[in-house]
């Protein structure tokens, strides 16, 4: 079954901001992910650093499996349990005390049989497995303040020179991620 028009319309507005090139491409990894993964709920993060859409069987965000990651330039799937995964392969990426992910520079990657055997183990052991009879939900967990308002706040932080020295710096990391996301 599919998801609430108006939340599904909100996810669509959040990826029309996107690049064209990238948008198409979380659209149709998202399209694949909901095949793969019947009874997944969609929880879905708009975040300042990107566009996040978790899946797992329950509202729970600590119980998601996977997540996409859209970014500026591309797009990410994400293990969320993946350093305890085995990868022979070497097929993902990161070195956290947990996540992993691949990123998707084309649509095939889910196909490669070392992708499909990790998706398949994640979801093995995974804490809390999805119920393909459950129906699909998409749930907007969060939204960030639109791009606009971002690239103020960009300047802002510069100009922040009355906070303390912590605060300061982290004013400035962040404007440094605005910055990044706005080249």
């Amino acid at each position: 079954m599919n998801a609430d028009p108006t939340r599904a319309r909100q996810l669509s507005s959040f990826l029309v901001e996107f690049d064209p090139r990238v948008a198409a491409s979380a659209r149709a990894v998202l399209s694949r992910l909901r095949k793969k993964l019947p009874g997944a709920i969609e929880l879905v993060y708009d975040n300042y650093n990107a566009l996040a859409i978790g899946f797992g069987p329950s509202e729970k965000a600590s119980e998601a499996i996977f997540s996409i990651a859209v970014f500026p330039r591309w797009v990410s799937l994400s293990f969320l349990q993946g350093a305890k995964l085995p990868d022979p392969d070497k097929v993902l990426k990161g070195g956290g005390t947990q996540v992993r992910h691949i990123v998707l520079t084309d649509l095939k990657i889910l196909d490669q049989p070392a992708v499909r055997k990790l998706m398949a183990l994640a979801l093995k052991s995974a804490k809390k497995p999805l119920d393909s009879k459950q129906r699909r939900r998409l749930i907007i967990k969060s939204s960030r303040p639109p791009r606009v308002v971002l690239a103020a706040s960009r300047h802002f932080a510069y100009a922040s020179y009355s906070l303390d020295s912590r605060r300061r710096t982290a004013a400035h990391r962040r404007a440094q991620k605005l910055n990044r996301w706005f080249n």
